[in-house]
């Protein structure tokens, strides 16, 4: 089983929507192994990869436009399943020859479909039990279809849309005009499982077992018999679920480096690795670094300059302890999916637009003395975590809040001065012990203080006060693709309100931040 856990695979094309991430994860949550590319791979590139089926995304582009971007011709000569969701649907109609209109009757949220046909793509949903033939689907366009290509059929309508899925059983090509990857699309999970699983003939060998087996499988024939391998380790899920997978497949020839680059949380030090020695049997360099970071990062204020100062004293700091170490060859990263795509780092989604650079991958110099190895990368968080379980890592540790590698480096807005990291430091520590005391720490999946150097104006003693700002930041997400602010209780937030402000000099005012991702990021640089 163990070498056909990647056998079964889709590739899917990236029009640029939104929701493409959150589409890749619902695949690999059917336990089929899928990949996201940029909409134009080459021919060469996809018979590489051999999918048994092939997913065209939604986008924000108009099919109707003249150079609106087009699937590969290959797409449809392959000889494999094709799913085309709203955009992925429109271009694929207008290629094979059907047409394409902007509609005066846009639809954007919850609609009911009518489902009209038959079709192996909806094998077995349920529909709402009032009226038989209806399907609550998360819609979002202005463009429809007006004439279906030759040889397609109808599935499903709605009032305004009277091709909301078309289908060439013969081709095994669908189109849905709606969002199935969303969770308001009722049974959306289930149409995707019966394109993948029934219509791609595709088995479900994606799981925690086989995935451990297949990624230390690599690990073993990628750094050898005699190399040793560094590795990047933080204390967090990421870097701690790549030691574990690490040190099973070459032991004692693993070393990992805690760097203290003087922008971490309260009481993340020498104290703060020792857990780590004691528990998992890791062999832990600690090495204080605040000057060399402190030094680089002085009068800048662009945050994707910061992050890659960052990520460049990293791979330094790497390098010079890498030099003193015999046959250390290697250089391991936690660096998973979610980074990777954010970065617009990898050779498939070279066109994604950059979101910030993750230290860990738009910080990395193009020349570098030691070679990289980045176990997880091809893993989303939750993968990441469910790994994590396997590998026997406590509820505590599988799901603390993440933390970033630049640090409290993008936690303060603008220039980073040693004060404004301190203050950073002990307005989190309130946070998140509050976050405890009201039992709501584990209820939110990440919660964070931003330092704001903008002043404000305040009232202490009977004396005026012209301080900066925190804000706080909680959010629920299960994938970090995207998130909502956590709906706080008011008596929490105002407390962890008077304590930062009673508590900590220099600061007179307090706000939370209510913003989704998108539009936001989860950091605030």
């Amino acid at each position: 089983m163990l070498k056909h856990a990647k056998k079964y695979r889709i590739l899917i094309l990236d029009f640029g929507s939104q929701y493409s991430q959150l589409l890749a994860r619902r695949i690999r949550e059917l336990g089929i192994y899928c990949e996201l590319w940029k909409w134009n791979a080459d021919e060469k590139q996809i018979k590489k990869f051999n999918p048994k089926g092939i997913i065209l995304s939604g986008g924000p582009e108009s099919a109707t436009t003249k150079n609106s971007p087009k699937a590969p011709k290959y797409v449809f000569l392959a000889n494999i399943p094709v799913l085309g969701i709203c955009y992925g649907m429109h271009i694929m109609t207008k290629q094979l020859g059907g047409k394409i209109q902007t509609s005066s009757k846009r639809e954007f949220g919850l609609t009911k479909i009518c489902i009209t046909s038959n079709s192996p793509l909806l094998h077995n949903i349920k529909n709402t039990k009032k009226i038989q033939n209806n399907l609550n689907v998360w819609m979002s366009h202005e463009d429809k279809i007006i004439t279906i290509p030759k040889n397609f059929t109808t599935i499903a309508k709605t009032q305004s849309c009277p091709f909301a899925i078309i289908s060439n059983e013969k081709k095994n090509f669908y189109g849905i005009q709606f969002h199935p990857e969303v969770t308001h699309t009722q049974q959306g999970k289930s149409i995707l499982k019966n394109f993948v699983i029934k219509i791609c003939k595709c088995e479900s060998l994606w799981n925690s077992d086989n995935i451990i087996k297949n990624l230390i499988k690599n690990i073993k024939k990628k750094i050898g018999n005699n190399e040793k391998v560094m590795l990047g380790f933080s204390g967090g899920i990421d870097s701690l679920v790549t030691a574990l997978l690490l040190k099973k497949a070459i032991g004692k020839r693993l070393l990992c480096i805690f760097i203290d680059n003087g922008l971490l949380q309260f009481k993340r030090n020498k104290k703060h690795i020792q857990f780590f020695k004691k528990n998992y049997n890791l062999k832990i360099i600690y090495i204080s670094a605040k000057q060399q970071f402190f030094n680089a990062i002085s009068g800048i204020t662009d945050p994707e300059t910061k992050r890659k100062i960052i990520g460049k004293i990293f791979i330094e700091t790497f390098n010079k302890k890498a030099s003193k170490l015999s046959k250390i060859k290697w250089l391991a990263q936690g660096t998973i999916y979610s980074d990777v795509i954010e970065s617009a780092q990898s050779i498939q989604n070279n066109s994604t637009h950059l979101i910030k650079s993750h230290h860990n991958v738009g910080g990395l110099p193009k020349k570098m003395n030691i070679k990289l190895i980045e176990p997880i990368k091809k893993l989303f968080k939750d993968e990441v975590r469910n790994i994590g379980k396997k590998l026997g890592l406590s509820h505590n540790i599988l799901y603390r809040h993440p933390f970033p590698g630049p640090g409290l480096g993008i936690r303060i807005l603008g220039e980073i001065k040693q004060k404004y990291c301190d203050i950073l430091r002990k307005s989190d520590k309130i946070f998140i012990e509050e976050l405890k005391n009201f039992d709501l720490y584990h209820k939110v999946n990440q919660a964070f203080t931003i330092f704001i150097p903008v002043r404000s104006v305040g009232i202490m003693g009977d004396k005026r006060k012209y301080d900066c700002i925190i804000a706080l930041r909680a959010i629920e997400s299960i994938d970090f693709m995207t998130a909502c602010c956590s709906n706080l209780p008011y008596n929490l937030l105002t407390k962890v309100s008077n304590r930062i402000i009673n508590e900590i000099t220099g600061i007179s005012r307090v706000v939370y931040d209510i913003s989704s991702k998108p539009p936001a990021t989860i950091e605030w640089e």
